[in-house]
């Protein structure tokens, strides 16, 4: 028996699942009445509504105006790999891990596209050094680890004066982090993440110095349709300004107009930041009050004010991938947490989406909830043993 009170107070949104994540608060289908269906996205209106999309995203994330924006297939995973193969074997590569997509990158970047590459790589919990890299070659790395729960503090490792390119893969970080954008030359994310939009398409953000990579040097490997972005050696200007390389759905630009709306309205990227960090604070508070559970992140200016993970401590525990799933099940069976349980490559324990779009009072609605739930899985295995 739980010697926990069952709570009383639930979250309005149980939704804390890291992607899809959580719609805007202000978030109706009917705002999607406008989508420009059954037309032609190269049609002037759907050329209109993609060129608002690219040009609103500049606005709100301070975008620099020499950068190009591209609307490209497949989520983040298909911009990162445009990135990769349109760009990377010009110099040796410095990969970077500290979770599972990162590490993705890196099976790409040495056994597809077999590269010269030293790989540096932390457990989860931790981040690499970033001052030990080599930025004359060209360094591929994830700002926010989405399934580790640790972040990028800063940019400051990364020299204004160097060599090679930076590859950023920023899915989770994107809206709710400031990104140092002359730090960065190739930076990726998708519309389901911070903004709750819809999923399948990526944002493919390039600085100068990634438009002269690609207009000066041709990869010796084939390239599929959709990873080409230049032609006679020349950028392909019209991705840029929306004329998308292969058919997006309206419906989802809609909805991603609609999540930029909610964005402006609330005061922009200032506002988006403080609701996530608000969000993790709530998340860090239950955390350091207790003995039995912890955040995954080891150093608190890493740990992620996204995709917050957890893990559970207590020496009670038998086993913890057992009794984190089943902790999830009870939280998901009461209605007050979907979708909460660690990556499946991760460390067992949860992960909860604290992103811009969820509210800070659902959060902490949520803590005494796990409390309740971790209270009955402890008399629940002490019974069974």
């Amino acid at each position: 028996m739980t010697t926990t009170t069952t709570p009383a107070a639930r979250p309005v949104n149980p939704r804390f699942s890291s992607g899809p994540c959580a719609k805007p608060p202000a978030f109706s289908l009917d705002k999607l009445s406008g989508a420009a269906l059954g037309r032609s996205h190269r049609a002037a209106i759907g050329k209109a509504k993609l060129a608002d999309a690219i040009e609103r995203t500049r606005a709100i994330l301070g975008v620099p105006a020499d950068y190009r924006i591209g609307i490209v297939p497949a989520s983040d995973t298909g911009a990162f790999e445009m990135a990769m193969w349109t760009m990377l074997g010009a110099r040796p590569a410095e990969m970077v891990a500290w979770e599972s997509f990162g590490a993705g990158w890196v099976t790409d970047a040495v056994k597809q596209l077999k590269l010269d590459a030293r790989v540096h790589e932390a457990p989860y919990g931790q981040i690499v050094d970033m001052a030990t890299l080599d930025y004359d070659r060209d360094v591929c790395f994830t700002w926010n680890g989405t399934t580790s729960g640790v972040r990028m503090p800063d940019g400051a490792a990364i020299p204004a004066d160097r060599g090679g390119l930076t590859l950023c893969d920023a899915t989770s970080a994107a809206f709710a982090m400031a990104l140092p954008w002359d730090k960065l030359d190739v930076t990726t994310f998708s519309w389901q993440k911070v903004l709750g939009g819809e999923a399948a398409h990526g944002m493919l953000i390039l600085s100068p110095r990634a438009v002269e990579r690609l207009e000066s040097y041709t990869p010796p490997w084939p390239l599929p349709k959709i990873f080409r972005l230049t032609k006679g050696g020349k950028l392909i200007e019209g991705i840029f300004r929306g004329e998308t390389i292969n058919t997006p759905s309206m419906l989802a630009v809609e909805d991603y107009l609609q999540a930029l709306d909610w964005a402006e309205g609330i005061g922009g990227l200032p506002a988006l930041i403080a609701r996530a960090e608000a969000n993790a604070a709530a998340v860090a508070g239950f955390v350091q009050a207790r003995d039995w559970i912890a955040n995954l992140a080891e150093d608190p200016a890493t740990a992620s004010t996204t995709s917050v993970c957890l893990k559970f401590t207590d020496p009670r525990i038998s086993d913890g991938a057992a009794f984190a799933k089943a902790v999830a099940k009870r939280l998901e069976k009461e209605g007050v947490a979907f979708d909460i349980g660690s990556y499946r490559d991760a460390p067992p324990g949860l992960r909860i989406w604290c992103g811009s779009t969820v509210e800070t009072s659902d959060i902490e609605a949520l803590m005494p909830w796990i409390e309740w739930a971790f209270e009955a899985e402890i008399s629940a295995q002490a019974a069974a043993a």
